[in-house]
C-alpha cells in the first residue's frame, strides 16, 4: 500500500493554513471582541478561539480578505481605535466597519498563535506607494513609516513572508486582462522591498479554478518576478441561484460535492503543467490560497456574511483536499481554507460567549502529524462510483507521511453504508510499535455540531486496528476518516 519515499520532499505546514477576511462575524465576533467585551479575551482575541487555534497549529493566516483586500486602506486601522474612520463593507453585505481590527491587531494576533502572517494587498482600488508603504511600516527598523509604527506603539518591526499582490484580480480585485495584471503586478511588486532583515515571498493573484488562460499568461509575462501564484478553486454547485442547503442533502448532493471536490486534483495539475512551461524547476509555488464548500447561508442570517453550517460532509471535503494537497508538494506550498471563523468551511462558530468546534476543524486537528512531514505515496485498491455531471469516486481515500520516526497514515471511507477491510503491508521484516489511532465519524453524513449540541460529530479514540508482523489490519467504518500513528 506504501511505496518509495522521496525523502526530499516535504509537506508544507502552511498547506494547512487558515483565511480570515472582513467578512461577517469571521473578524468581529469570531477572533475579536475587544478588550473591553465581557466575552472572556486576551488583549482583544476571544479566548475560547484563540486557544482552539493554538491547538491546530496554525502555521499561516491570510488577511483582510478575499475581495475585502481590494478595498481596504491600511491607514485606516492604525492609531488610536476611538479616531479610526469607518468603512461600508460594500462586498459583504453593507456591513459598516469600525476599522478596531487593523494591522496592529492582525500582526499581534499572528504573533500569540506563532503563525506566519500573510497580507494581500490592495492593488484594485489602491496605489503603489499605498502598498509600498504599508510593508515599510510593518517591516522597517528606521524612516518615516518605521517612526508612524512606534509612534502607535509597536517599536519593533514585525515579520512579513507572505505578501500578496492583489486578490481575484480578474474579478471582486479589479477585474483586469491578464496582460494587463501581469504588468500591474510587475510594477507592484518592484516597490515591494526588503526593510531590515525581512525577505518577502511575493505572490501574484492568480486563477479561478479552471482558467488556465489566465496562468499561462501572468507566468509567461511575469514568472521571474515572483515566487508563488494563488489559485482559488470552490466546490460550490454553481455561482448563480440556489448553492443548495449545508445540512440537508441527499446521498446523490453527498457523492456529487465529493466528486467536485476531488476535482481540484486535475485543476492542480494543468496549472502545474502550465507553470512547467515556464519554471521547470518549480521554482514558483502554487498556493491555493481559497478553498472549501460554499452553500447557502443558514436561514434568517445576512446573505452578505456567508455564515453556513459545517457537517460531516464538510469534513470529507477536507480530508480528501488536504489529501490532494499533500500529493503535490512539488508545487503546492501553501493552501487557506475558507475561512477561519463563521464563514463558509470555518473551523469555529461562535455566537456571544459560546463557541463551537466544527467537524472541519477535528479533521485539521486530526492532520497535524502531517505538517512538516515527508510524504510517503500510497496506492490504494478500492471500489469506484460514477456520480451526476461524469465524476466518479474511489471509496476509499489514503494518505501517509513520515516524520521523526513516525508514520502518520490517514484513511477515509467515503461509502455512506459499508465498512471497508484494509490490510496495510508494510514489510515482512517490519514490526509495528506505540501505534495509536483517532476517528472522526457520524451516526448521519449531515450531522453536525451546534449550540446545545457541540459534540454531536467529535475526534474519538480508535482502537480497531491490529498490527501483526509485516501488516496492519482493520475495519474502516463507513463514513469515517481515521488516522493512525505508528513506528516500525
Amino acid at each position: 500500500m506504501m511505496d518509495r519515499i522521496d525523502p526530499d520532499a516535504v509537506i508544507m505546514p502552511e498547506i494547512y493554513g487558515q483565511f480570515a477576511e472582513h467578512l461577517g462575524a469571521c473578524i468581529y465576533g469570531g477572533l475579536w471582541v475587544g478588550p473591553d467585551s465581557p466575552i472572556p479575551n486576551t488583549q482583544g482575541y476571544r479566548n475560547d478561539v484563540l486557544q482552539a487555534l493554538r491547538d491546530l497549529k496554525v502555521p499561516v493566516m491570510r488577511w483582510p480578505g478575499g475581495c475585502f483586500a481590494d478595498e481596504y486602506h491600511w491607514r485606516d486601522g492604525i492609531g488610536p481605535v476611538k479616531d479610526r474612520p469607518t468603512q461600508v463593507n460594500n462586498n459583504w453585505g453593507g456591513t459598516v466597519e469600525d476599522n478596531s481590527f487593523g494591522t496592529h491587531e492582525f500582526f499581534n494576533l499572528c504573533e500569540l498563535l506563532g503563525c506566519e502572517p500573510y497580507l494581500s494587498g490592495n492593488v484594485g482600488s489602491g496605489s503603489v506607494e499605498e502598498l509600498a508603504q504599508w510593508v515599510e511600516y510593518i517591516t522597517a527598523a528606521d524612516g518615516p513609516m518605521a517612526r508612524l509604527r512606534k509612534e502607535n506603539g509597536r517599536e519593533k518591526p514585525w515579520k512579513l513572508k507572505y505578501l500578496g499582490v492583489g486578490n481575484e484580480s480578474w474579478g471582486c480585485g479589479g477585474n483586469f486582462t491578464p496582460e494587463y495584471y501581469s504588468d500591474v503586478y510587475r510594477r507592484y511588486q518592484t516597490y515591494c522591498r526588503d526593510f531590515s532583515g525581512n525577505k518577502l515571498y511575493k505572490i501574484a493573484s492568480g486563477a479561478s479554478d479552471y482558467d488556465y488562460d489566465w496562468t499561462d499568461i501572468v507566468m509567461k509575462k511575469a514568472h521571474s518576478h515572483m515566487d508563488g501564484i494563488s489559485l482559488h478553486y470552490y466546490t460550490v454547485t454553481g455561482w448563480s441561484g440556489s448553492k443548495g442547503s449545508a445540512t440537508k442533502f441527499t446521498p446523490d448532493d453527498y457523492y456529487w460535492t465529493l466528486g467536485k471536490c476531488l476535482e481540484i486534483e486535475p485543476v492542480i495539475e494543468k496549472h502545474d503543467s502550465i507553470m512547467d512551461k515556464y519554471d521547470a524547476k518549480k521554482r514558483v509555488g502554487l498556493l491555493v490560497d481559497e478553498w472549501g464548500t460554499w452553500w447557502d447561508v443558514e436561514p434568517g442570517t445576512n446573505p452578505g456574511h456567508l455564515y453556513q453550517q459545517n457537517t460531516m460532509r464538510d469534513a470529507m471535503v477536507a480530508a480528501l483536499s488536504l489529501n490532494v494537497f499533500q500529493r503535490h508538494t512539488d508545487r503546492v506550498r501553501m493552501t487557506n481554507i475558507a475561512q477561519v471563523a463563521n464563514v463558509l468551511q470555518s473551523m469555529v462558530l461562535t455566537r456571544g460567549d459560546s463557541m463551537v468546534l466544527t467537524p472541519t476543524y477535528y479533521v485539521f486537528k486530526m492532520y497535524i502529524p502531517h505538517q512538516g512531514a515527508t510524504p510517503v505515496p500510497v496506492s490504494v485498491k478500492t471500489s469506484r462510483m460514477d456520480v451526476r455531471d461524469g465524476r466518479s469516486v474511489d471509496m476509499l481515500q489514503a494518505t501517509a507521511s513520515r516524520k521523526d520516526g513516525k508514520i502518520t497514515l490517514s484513511l477515509t471511507n467515503v461509502g455512506l453504508d459499508n465498512d471497508i477491510d484494509v490490510e496495510i503491508p508494510l514489510g515482512n521484516s517490519a514490526k509495528v510499535k506505540d501505534m495509536t489511532g483517532s476517528i472522526i465519524t457520524a451516526g448521519s453524513v449531515n450531522d453536525y455540531n451546534d449550540f446545545g449540541q457541540p459534540e454531536k460529530v467529535t475526534l474519538k479514540p480508535f482502537k480497531g486496528a491490529k498490527a501483526s508482523k509485516g501488516n496492519i489490519t482493520l475495519k474502516l467504518p463507513a463514513k469515517s476518516i481515521v488516522t493512525l500513528t505508528f513506528e516500525i
